[in-house]
């Protein structure tokens, strides 16, 4: 008696799902949707308010300690970057405070990461000031630093007249800054209500395509952007930002060629801030497990800066460019500007896909690390309302930022209590302390702003381990750089998602192939290039394809399927009609016509296989194309004697080729074309040519 655990496993019953028709599930989903009672509201509220679901139940003597010293420190940190960046920007400094200021506040309402710091970043910041520069360069304003000033439209002579006209066409009465400020909140505004409507749609799923080897280079080459930037300030020079695309290049070459007008006073303070705040950061790198809070360089060097500055009277007696005057206190709010939008629309796109991505990858990365979940959708919404609301208020485009959210981390942040204490060390400072920034030079700013870019720029140095990890990951990384760096941070950004889905549907229609041999006496089987000692199947090929099979790769295919069986079945029966052929002119030429009959017998026999085993195992989906192609390979091969089978197919791959009729009429012949198992398809073709041969008269 056979073994039964030899014998090929029969066909699976598949469950029968009961599905509702449309308009009953229709119906059911509006039901739920539209029902009202007190939990459901309750949830709802909190659900969108996660605030109300954590804080009752906030460990005061618990929590209060980490929350009060990490808000504190992110707060000192805040404070200097938020001014610098405007630099980035090409705002005033006043407009960075207010962004860090309401973007805390709103986070704390609206997030449910308990780490992530949001709020002023360099990436936005840029992007911002890109944008900001162009709209201000076609109004006709002078972009060089000489011609910032804060006066009314009405003072025509000091504003071209190209742009008075500009302004009047959009019933502005607002000089350059105003103007700058108005094209930020219509921008952020765009880009908030963007990030809003993804949410409430839940497209957040657009984050996948953004994979980290092209965030990482898109980062490495934005900081490359902003290193170059600023680069104007740390030697005195007054070059207006470069219009359209190289800028990297193109403000280099203008760098150079005035580089005789540094000024020497801005280059020496440039030089000292840079040293100092390095070798902060070292000794914070060095000793950060001896430190309990990060050592405040930033608040240090503008400290210091300012007062010599002040005293010194650098801006008089060297002509050193300052920060100049900031306002205490808050501007009324206004309405962002809805006639600029149009102009702005397709700018706001990538602000809105860059800010939720590294929002929520920052908030799931540290919600992982620390244990706890978080709602991606509700982070994309609440980033969107920190974009939305503010652009009210005179700020511009938020993001969570990497470096403080890893201070709030390192030194025992415990909830989002620690954005109200950063928003509150703002608010101090812009009531009270904002004056005092007055004899701050930019290039101090600047140096921060430059120094924080270490860990973008220190990227370059995990390349080649990267491209030894995977070459793939490399090149889209170098690409996203170089494209991002040296043509502009938006175009690098699209550059970047195509040329990674393309990395991606290239190595689909290249998949691996293979064919497949027995370990042992198991009923395991794998590539026999790979691995010694395996065990061919006599008289039967197994290939697997390592891909999904669609129209892309269909041709490469079979290609691969006829290499690695050694037989296309075209030329298969083409020899096979020229021997034929042969054979009957043969018979014709004698008598005796059973030498033809036995030349036609021994040109069948020749083959070295009768049956092709598909191992789908990797094939995650088959469209039309592939399911003809299937089709296609069974007619031709069973035409030269071959059979094809198909082994370990998903159901999705089964329901399509069952709807296809690929098994025939009502699946009868499914029992012999798919099998669970590689091992039942070799058991079953093993036993049907056994029993065949026996039947075989001799």
């Amino acid at each position: 008696m056979e073994d039964p655990k030899l014998l090929p496993t029969g066909p699976l019953e598949r469950k029968v799902r009961q599905r509702k028709g449309t308009v009953e599930a229709i119906k059911a989903k509006l039901r739920q949707k539209l029902s009202c009672s007190v939990p459901k509201v309750k949830r709802t509220l909190t659900d969108f308010f996660p605030v109300l679901l954590w804080l009752p139940k906030y460990r005061l003597k618990e929590y209060v300690w980490g929350d009060l010293m990490s808000g504190l420190i992110v707060g000192i940190i805040l404070v200097p970057q938020a001014i610098a960046y405007c630099l980035l920007a090409g705002l005033e400094p006043i407009y960075g405070l207010y962004t860090s200021f309401f973007g805390n506040i709103i986070y704390f309402i609206l997030g449910t990461s308990r780490h992530v710091s949001v709020g002023i970043f360099s990436l936005m910041s840029l992007m911002v000031g890109q944008v900001v520069d162009r709209e201000v360069y076609l109004a006709g304003f002078d972009l060089s630093e000489e011609s910032r000033q804060s006066v009314a439209l009405n003072s025509t002579e000091n504003y071209n007249t190209s742009a008075e006209i500009y302004m009047k066409a959009f019933d502005m009465e607002c000089g350059k800054e105003c103007y700058a400020i108005s094209i930020a909140t219509a921008l952020t505004f765009l880009a908030g209500t963007y990030q809003v409507l993804m949410s409430v749609f839940r497209l957040g799923f657009v984050s996948v395509y953004l994979s980290a080897p092209m965030l990482d280079g898109f980062a490495t080459g934005a900081s490359c952007t902003i290193l170059t930037v600023q680069a104007k300030y740390l030697l005195g020079l007054k070059i207006p930002r470069h219009q359209g695309y190289g800028t990297v290049v193109v403000t280099w070459i203008n760098i150079f060629k005035n580089i005789h007008k540094t000024n020497f006073c801005d280059m020496i303070t440039s030089f000292i801030c840079i040293a100092v705040l390095i070798a902060g950061k070292e000794l914070q790198d060095r000793y950060k497990n001896r430190l309990k809070i990060p050592l405040p360089t930033e608040l240090l060097v503008v400290a210091v800066a300012t007062t010599v500055s002040h005293f010194a009277d650098l801006s008089g007696q060297y002509s050193s460019s300052i920060s100049g005057a900031i306002p205490t206190g808050f501007i009324p709010p206004k309405v962002p500007n809805f006639e600029l939008m149009p102009r702005l629309a397709m700018d706001a796109i990538p602000l809105a896909v860059i800010s939720f991505a590294f929002t929520v990858s920052l908030s799931e990365m540290f919600a992982k690390k620390n244990g706890y979940t978080v709602r991606p959708n509700q982070e994309m919404l609440a980033i969107g309302l920190c974009n939305v609301i503010p652009s009210f208020f005179h700020s511009f485009t938020t993001s969570a930022a990497l470096a403080k959210t890893m201070v709030k981390d390192s030194t025992g942040c415990q909830t989002q209590v620690s954005s109200v204490v950063s928003a509150l060390v703002v608010l101090l400072v812009l009531l009270f302390l904002a004056p005092f920034f007055y004899s701050l030079q930019k290039c101090v700013l600047a140096c921060i702003i430059i120094v924080s870019l270490r860990g973008a720029l220190r990227k370059f140095r995990d390349v080649p381990a990267l491209w030894r990890l995977s070459k793939t990951d490399a090149v889209v990384w170098i690409v996203t750089m170089c494209s991002s760096a040296f043509v502009s941070v938006e175009i690098g950004l699209v550059v970047g998602v195509v040329f990674s889905m393309i990395c991606v549907v290239a190595q689909t229609q290249n998949p691996k192939v293979s064919l497949l041999g027995q370990i042992g006496n198991t009923d395991h089987y794998e590539d026999m290039d790979n691995y010694s000692h395996l065990v061919g199947i006599p008289k039967v090929k197994i290939f697997r394809f390592q891909a999904p099979l669609y129209y892309a790769n269909k041709d490469y295919f079979l290609k691969s399927l006829y290499k690695a069986v050694e037989l296309e079945p075209f030329f298969e029966k083409a020899r096979k009609r020229k021997l034929e052929k042969r054979a009957k002119d043969l018979a014709a030429s004698r008598p005796d016509k059973e030498n033809g009959d036995v030349s036609v017998d021994l040109i069948v026999s020749e083959l070295e296989f009768h049956t092709i085993i598909l191992d789908c195992s990797s094939i995650p989906f088959i469209d039309t194309t592939g399911i003809n192609t299937f089709k296609g390979l069974l007619k031709e091969y069973r035409e030269i004697g071959v059979d094809v089978v198909l082994a370990c197919c998903n159901t999705t791959v089964i329901d399509s080729l069952r709807r296809s009729s690929f098994f025939g009429p009502d699946d009868k012949d499914m029992h012999t074309l798919f099998f669970h198992t590689v091992h039942d398809a070799v058991l079953f073709t093993t036993l049907s040519t056994a029993a065949s041969d026996s039947t075989t008269p001799v």
